[in-house]
């Protein structure tokens, strides 16, 4: 039976294991869940599956879990890239939230012509991906990258990882990916000012890229990241 609770931890996770809680997540688990010894956690690490844990140990700054069983398999995400540009910070995490809620592999921050954030805190956006993991039942958390310039990514871009690029220009153009292969994929959802138009012809140009609409309004980049990733994961992903 799976607990209610979930925990990622970064510890090896096999019958018989003991992991130890930090301080965060002692506190998480017995001053704000209120639990006790007895008591069972789900646990994930991204790499062993789903295991659960039951609380061996139990104080205010720390504890310990051992694992009995596993509860779930390790479940990949499709092998699928979020790339944007980082907007307003809560907009920013929202994103980032809703990509590891919805499967993907890696969460790319890249910084466009038109990109108004110059900076991201890598650390803590991966720690809202991990938390969206815990609450969403998945056993893998994607990787945030650092923010990089995306002249630079399009520069060492990968031969056979096509694009979904999300062309705000092409407004009521229909673009199916029903016929488009399977694989390694990226989805590019660009700033709020939308992409330059030396960006734009370049990823025009690019044969990995297969421009998308994402419908007749233009919509915000927290939104149409949303949208894309659900385009994407209907036609080609794991939902299918």
């Amino acid at each position: 039976m799976t607990a209610k609770t979930r925990l990622f931890v970064d510890h090896p996770l096999a019958k018989g294991n003991r992991v130890s809680l930090s301080q965060p997540q002692a506190h998480y688990l017995f001053g704000v869940m209120r639990l006790a010894v007895g008591d069972a956690v789900s646990l994930f690490n991204g790499i062993d599956g789903e295991w659960r844990g039951e609380i061996v140990v139990a104080g205010k700054r720390k504890g310990e879990l051992e694992c009995s069983e596993q509860t779930k398999p390790l479940q990949m995400p499709p092998d699928l890239w979020l790339c944007f540009a980082p907007i307003k910070k809560t907009r920013t995490d929202f994103i980032v939230e809703k990509a590891a809620e919805m499967g993907a592999a890696k969460i790319c921050p890249v910084q466009t012509d038109y990109t108004n954030s110059e900076r991201i805190k890598q650390e803590r956006l991966q720690a809202h991906a991990v938390e969206a993991a815990e609450q969403c039942g998945g056993t893998y958390v994607p990787e945030v990258l650092e923010l990089k310039k995306l002249s630079a990514m399009l520069d060492h871009w990968p031969a056979e990882r096509q694009i979904m690029f999300c062309d705000e220009t092409e407004l009521g153009v229909a673009t199916s990916l029903a016929s488009a292969v399977r694989g390694p994929w990226a989805i590019l959802i660009g700033p709020e000012g939308g992409f330059s138009p030396s960006e734009r012809s370049r990823l025009h140009a690019m044969p990995q890229a297969h421009v998308v609409s994402l419908g007749p309004r233009i919509l915000r980049a927290d939104t149409a990241a949303v949208a894309a990733m659900t385009v994407w994961q209907t036609a080609l992903g794991d939902w299918t």
